[in-house]
């Protein structure tokens, strides 16, 4: 019986573990539903952007309060379950508190002293972001596009925050001989007080207790992270290295297109005679993207790394002016949808069976696709490198080449180019007439 409570740590650690790496493991097979995209350009860059935006927060602060704030949410998060390392081992092992057997008493002290002192200010700081969501109710958090579960969740990872770090301070605050090194304690020595009068077993109970609800909240935390936006804790980083490092405002062309059209326009080409380039192979089966699997890999990692922080959508002139169109809906739907093919993939034995749905027109509506003015706002808004406007230009490339279903005003534009080589109704013989006027 000595060891029950070691084994019982294993079992649950174990599990906790497991069942992380089974449902990561879905998500990598989700994203790969996919096709694949060459990201082995531009390598320094993308390293560069990881530093300075996923890991340095640049795009976070531009909001300043918001900013500031994530950040130290983030920082003291982080940085506070390096302890969780410690917890494992006295968990494994049986000890208590090993770090005071391998570092001196005054580093080990320094270390909790700068974890609770980074309790105290997320504490503080997910009570204001409560505030800002609950009682300040910040547009972004209240529009229509963030309902129901989305909606929850937010409050939800909160409520974890608070019984996290509480948990925290508490198994410091009762912990009798570690408040007796009188290091360590910088914010705990506070909170011991209000256990005065407990006989020592009942201190002992609650230090127990605490530290038993904080691995196992802090492993209920890691596992909860794939059914919650709070996903992009471990996503973030590789979503912004496979983000765009090309120029904001230069889309992607189909070479299959592009040398039907050079072919269209060279009076010297031999019609019979297809440029390598336009091998059959090389022409794609479908024109745009109607469904996740026709997106791309870093589309499908963008989807999972969305945030729903809404910055986006606040920046769309086009939802500014009351159209439907959201940005951040957009990327809710591509990953809701892709949801439910990883859940048909695994009910029907890792094949996908067609269940008659798909992302445009049971998800993404064509009016919202036609309401983006592709000003790239939501792009340079999202703080970790989101590209909701390459998901709906592929939408729309299905629309207008596999469809024929643009709105009348580009119909008219198109046919305009091809009969008369310019977007406006006149014969190309008087395209030149202007510049006798």
């Amino acid at each position: 019986m000595e060891y029950l409570p070691n084994i019982i740590f294993a079992i649950i650690l174990i599990a906790g573990v497991g069942y992380f790496a089974r449902n990561i493991n879905k998500l990598i097979r989700n994203i790969k539903l996919g096709h694949k995209v060459d990201a082995n350009d531009n390598t320094a860059e993308r390293w560069k952007n990881v530093v300075n935006i996923a890991l340095g927060q640049s795009k976070m602060v531009k909001r300043p309060v918001s900013g500031f704030l994530h950040v130290i949410v983030y920082v003291g998060f982080i940085i506070i379950n390096i302890e969780v390392l410690e917890i494992i081992i006295d968990g494994v092992f049986g000890t208590h508190r090993i770090g005071l057997s391998i570092l001196p008493e005054s580093v080990y002290g320094f270390l909790i002293d700068a974890f609770e002192i980074l309790a105290l200010l997320v504490l503080v700081s997910v009570i204001v972001f409560w505030i800002r969501r609950n009682v300040i109710k910040i547009r972004r958090f209240i529009s229509s596009d963030l309902k129901g579960w989305p909606k929850s969740d937010g409050n939800i990872i909160l409520y974890f925050e608070v019984v996290l770090m509480v948990l925290f301070l508490v198994m410091n605050a009762t912990d009798t001989p570690f408040q007796n090194l009188e290091a360590g304690n910088v914010i705990s020595q506070f909170i011991a007080p209000w256990f005065e009068g407990f006989s020592s077993e009942t201190l002992y109970t609650i230090e127990r207790a605490a530290w038993w609800l904080h691995i196992v909240g802090i492993l209920v935390f890691l596992n909860y992270l794939y059914f919650s936006k709070h996903l992009h804790i471990l996503l973030a980083f590789p979503n912004v290295y496979y983000g765009k490092v090309v120029p904001k405002g230069q889309f992607n062309n189909l070479d299959a297109v592009t040398a039907e059209v050079k072919l269209m326009i060279d009076p010297d080409a031999d019609p019979y005679a297809a440029p390598p380039e336009t091998a059959e192979d090389e022409v794609p089966a479908k024109f745009g993207a109607s469904d996740v699997m026709d997106l791309s890999q870093v589309q499908l990692l963008n989807a999972y790394t969305c945030t729903e922080c809404g910055r986006c959508t606040s920046e769309c002139p086009a939802n500014l002016t009351g159209k439907k169109l959201s940005p951040r809906k957009i990327m809710m739907d591509t990953r809701d949808r892709l949801e439910e093919v990883g859940k048909n993939i695994d009910a029907n034995n890792g094949v996908f069976k067609d269940d008659g749905k798909q992302l445009l027109g049971d998800y993404i509506t064509n009016e919202e696709l036609w309401a983006c003015t592709t000003c790239n706002a939501c792009v340079e808004a999202c703080p970790v490198s989101i590209d909701p406007l390459s998901i709906i230009m592929d939408m729309r490339r299905y629309l207008v080449m596999e469809q024929s279903a643009a709105p009348m005003e580009l119909n008219n534009m198109m046919t305009n180019i091809e009969n008369n080589g310019a977007p406006w109704p006149y014969n190309q013989m008087d395209r030149l007439n202007w510049k006798d006027e």
